[in-house]
């Protein structure tokens, strides 16, 4: 008896490991996908300069307002946009959608063009490959042509376009936003 009850024990056991398994395999698909932080955007300033940046602020008039609205396809959510300064150097970090979620990326900008772009938080459930460096290091020496555009041609990854996108449209952005701030004199003047 007591060996018919120790079966049926395990029985129920491994019924029940079943069930939960597969009660949190469900859970866990059903769930948006969550943030992944890669770098706080603190140590991505840090890590940009070589002297102390000073923290500053773009405010978007009508004519940059349109200017974002080409380039993002969207108009850009905000009058302002903060970004660091140091030397000839600027960077900023943009939030865009992918999809369905935003994607946080620092650029780091100088008057030669991007000297960087690094994917600081990735919150979509596909397209992650964006964070990896044979994608941003593509941006490395890039600028705006006379038609906002990037000067090179940036290799897309299969099955992460929009993502792909997004990324290259807040470089554009930022490419856009060194050069007014260049241009207007906030580059060296501190907020």
């Amino acid at each position: 008896m007591w060996m018919a009850l120790i079966l049926v024990w395990g029985i129920v056991s491994e019924m029940r490991i079943l069930f939960y398994s597969t009660f949190f395999t469900l859970l866990a698909s059903a769930l948006p996908a969550m943030a992944v932080t890669y770098m706080e955007p603190a140590t991505f300033i840090a890590g940009s300069f070589t002297e102390e940046p000073a923290a500053q602020v773009v405010w978007l008039g009508k004519e940059e307002q349109q200017v974002a609205k080409e380039i993002l396809g969207h108009p850009y959510q905000g009058l302002r946009v903060r970004y660091w300064t140091s030397g000839d150097k600027t960077a900023w970090i943009l939030d865009e959608i992918g999809k369905e979620k935003p994607i946080t990326t620092g650029i780091v900008v100088s008057d030669t063009g991007v000297e960087r772009v690094t994917i600081l938080a990735f919150r979509e459930s596909r397209g992650g490959e964006v964070r990896h460096p044979f994608f941003t290091a593509q941006f490395a020496g890039v600028s705006l042509d006379d038609n906002l555009r990037l000067n090179e041609s940036i290799d897309g990854i299969s099955g992460a376009t929009m993502s792909v996108s997004a990324v290259s449209n807040v470089t554009r952005l930022a490419l856009y936003l060194h050069s007014k701030v260049r241009r207007s004199g906030q580059y060296a003047a501190s907020r």
